[in-house]
């Protein structure tokens, strides 16, 4: 399946007409879809072949070494999550994954900065702590245009969410889905999920794999050409937007079996906003038509229960 494409080189030129368009691209394809293909998305060939070089890496590290790396009590929000520690929502088998995440630094005495927990430094690979935080600013600054761009379309003030987003809570997980070595008791490597975050950023995979339900109730692949990201909404937008943009159901299947033997590595960029962000639903979204479905939740009480129901925090 393509999805949309749009062109993140025309929200950010000086051409009213190619923003408005951009725009309108944006919320229809996240109104009909929840995903879409960015183009121009401003994180360099170069940058993302060095993350995934680093990030492969660090998963050929010997186990006992990358569990040096998993700290307790972090409900696995940084560092290191070994092998089988999370499952879907509604699903007990834990996915056939392990996974580094890598947060927010905050330098500008910000705090917020109070909330987070340090990073996990990874000494035993040295250019991947500092090749992470180069990514996520790239991803950052990316998600925080395709945000501007959503608040437009929802006829918010542009820089609705900037204020929200700085110093957010946002994650980059780099994951490793081993190589299947015996007969799977499930075809899926990643059972089917929606996002927590108000938006994902996804650049390339080693391997295919991902699939999206689409209206007709199909598991459809997703594809998108190699100098593309694939962004989709999250369920803290959709509760912002009463459903008006849906956080579209996804997962990740095995191969063939003749590519058993092939792993997976896949780079998601998790936008959150700062925990104290309101997500009730905006006024403009609802009416007679679209009643409210949500109750008020503030991003840190969602994050909390979301993270207790896949099976991260006890």
């Amino acid at each position: 399946m393509g999805i949309p494409v749009v062109n993140l080189a025309d929200f950010n030129s000086a051409d009213p007409n190619l923003k408005a368009a951009f725009v309108g691209q944006l919320g229809k394809a996240f109104e009909e879809t929840g995903f879409v293909a960015v183009k121009n998305h401003g994180i360099s060939d170069e940058l993302i072949a060095e993350l995934y070089q680093h990030v492969e890496e660090f998963f050929k590290l010997p186990v006992d070494v990358k569990k040096s790396y998993e700290i307790p009590g972090l409900a696995g929000q940084r560092g290191y999550t070994s092998f089988g520690q999370e499952h879907a929502k509604g699903f007990d088998a834990p996915d056939l994954k392990e996974f580094f995440q890598f947060g927010q630094e905050v330098v500008d005495g910000d705090p917020i900065k109070n909330e987070y927990p340090e990073n996990v430094m990874v000494n035993d690979v040295p250019p991947f702590t500092p090749t992470l935080l180069k990514a996520y600013r790239a991803f950052e600054q990316s998600g925080n245009a395709l945000l501007r761009a959503i608040a437009l379309y929802l006829g918010l003030e542009e820089h609705y969410f900037d204020t929200h987003v700085h110093n957010g809570n946002s994650i980059l997980r780099a994951i490793y889905y081993p190589p299947i070595t015996s007969e799977p008791k499930s075809a899926i490597r990643a059972e089917q999920h929606e996002d927590i975050n108000l938006i994902t950023l996804l650049v390339g995979a080693s391997a295919d794999g991902l699939e999206i339900l689409n209206m007709k109730n199909e598991w459809v692949a997703v594809t998108s050409l190699p100098e593309q990201i694939v962004c989709n909404v999250g369920d803290m937008l959709q509760r912002l937007t009463n459903n008006r943009l849906r956080s579209t159901t996804h997962r990740v299947v095995n191969p063939p079996k003749e590519k058993w033997s092939t792993p997976r590595y896949s780079i998601p960029y998790f936008l959150h906003p700062k925990s104290n962000m309101s997500l009730a639903c905006l006024d403009s979204c609802i009416d007679e038509s679209h009643p409210k479905v949500y109750e008020d939740y503030s991003a840190g009480e969602y994050l909390d229960e979301r993270l207790r129901e896949i099976g991260l925090k006890k």
